[in-house]
């Protein structure tokens, strides 16, 4: 098992991949445990392989706020209607989330659904906490049935192994358990100098490599704070947070019929500045969405597009997107091949309006075309800007300038497209 020291080296690298969007500074790294009035546990069912940790429980002893982002696949997982309904129902009160890997209970008719309640039902007894208060996920495999009978008895043992430290103990078992082909745990913590030494919390976790592309979350995240906050603006919160990292994000352009972010506020820090409480949420969010890229199935090397000069925000998003999840660009960079003519290209399709004369492209900083022309550069290092572990592509689209040009900009992150990734997912299932 890797130290938390070794885990934060790792997160580093990806520090710059996304760009920041506050300017606040009251916030500052911390430790990856929970946060206080949470308690974890994990369990091993065998739902696909024997011998690893493959449910997670985390529980809210005292209660808690929540709020929670779902998939828009129409083909919505078991475990997504019964947590909408429950969150609808409890009007966004949670005691407990609990989640399983190596099954997403998706495509699996009424059995299906009357699992996801059993898991539900079996956490709900054991805490003795309401049932609609509990909120389920799966990930995995779809149209395979949970093995129930491993899985009920293994809540009942999960539930006696609940923690006691103050702080919920460390985020890393509960991020191993939820893991499916993902390669690392994905964590992030914040904490929030609220001034008098009082101190709140955000901590987070996700899994996800695959079939990862921006249509709500696009992974199942868990996201948790000990500040006191109401669920209606714990909801804002969460989805501004989602909007700036999980939704500027693709590995192979697939969503999931399981896509979910949870937020859960346990209000024992007391409150918080709502301005700083979402800054903290964001960035926790956006160092999940980097290690999802960075971890994505068959990676190599990251990239990131960032548009700026459109004529809004949204235009500038669009091109960054269809620029970072074009498969040509993104086989280029697995070569790392300088074939800077397929993101010219593909930012001219996106179907945003500007004069191609006035598009100017750089790589790794590297000035490559400009006045609808090459420029002149040193093609060594051309060649090592599309080489290096992460590949920075800027397009300014020359529709506005000036402060206008930066406030109608938007950064999309992505990986390269490689032959690991063709072959485990050609042999998923087998």
């Amino acid at each position: 098992m890797r130290t938390n020291s070794a885990i934060d080296r790792e997160n580093a690298m990806t520090t710059n991949m996304l760009a920041a969007t506050s300017t606040q500074t009251a916030t500052a790294p911390a430790p990856l445990h929970w946060p206080r009035g949470f308690r974890a546990s994990v369990g091993a069912a065998a739902i696909k392989k024997a011998g690893r940790d493959d449910l997670a429980l985390l529980s809210m002893p005292n209660g808690a706020t929540a709020a929670a982002i779902f998939t828009r696949n129409l083909f919505a997982a078991a475990p997504i209607e019964v947590s909408r309904r429950h969150l609808k129902d409890s009007r966004g009160h949670a005691s407990a989330v609990i989640l399983n890997s190596g099954c997403a209970n998706a495509a699996t008719g009424p059995r299906g659904l009357a699992n996801a309640q059993e898991m539900v039902d079996a956490v709900a007894l054991a805490l003795g906490a309401a049932s609609e208060s509990v909120m389920v996920n799966s990930t995995g495999v779809i149209g395979v049935q949970l093995p129930m009978d491993r899985i009920a008895p293994e809540i009942a043992h999960m539930v006696t192994r609940l923690g006691s430290s103050e702080d919920g103990g460390s985020l890393e078992p509960f991020a191993r358990a939820i893991m499916t082909t993902d390669t690392k745990p994905k964590m992030s913590a914040r904490s929030i100098d609220c001034g008098s030494g009082r101190r709140v919390h955000v901590s987070g976790v996700a899994k996800g490599a695959g079939m990862i592309r921006p249509d709500m979350a696009t992974m199942i995240s868990v996201l948790a704070t000990d500040a006191d906050v109401d669920a209606r603006t714990l909801d804002r919160i969460l989805r501004h947070a989602a909007d700036a990292s999980y939704h500027r994000i693709s590995v192979d352009g697939d969503t999931s019929t399981n896509d979910s972010v949870f937020a859960l506020a346990s209000g024992m820090a007391g409150s918080c500045d709502e301005a700083l409480l979402a800054q903290a949420f964001r960035e926790v969010a956006c160092d999940l969405a980097k290690m999802i890229v960075c971890d994505g199935e068959g990676f190599e090397r990251s990239l990131s597009v960032r548009v700026s000069g459109a004529a809004s925000r949204a235009d500038a998003l669009r091109v960054a997107e269809t620029v970072a999840s074009s498969l040509l660009v993104r086989t280029a960079i697995t070569g790392g091949d300088p074939n800077w003519g397929r993101i010219v290209a593909a930012a001219g399709r996106a179907g945003v309006a500007f004069r191609p004369s006035d598009l100017e492209l750089r790589v790794g900083g590297i000035l490559i075309f400009r006045h609808s022309e090459p420029c002149p550069a040193d093609r060594d290092a051309v060649r090592a800007a599309f080489n290096g572990s992460h590949v920075e592509i800027e397009i300014s689209l020359g529709t506005s300038e000036g402060a206008e040009a930066e406030a109608n900009s938007d950064t999309f992150l992505s990986c390269g497209l490689t032959t690991e990734y063709v072959r485990l997912n050609a042999d998923y299932t087998t």
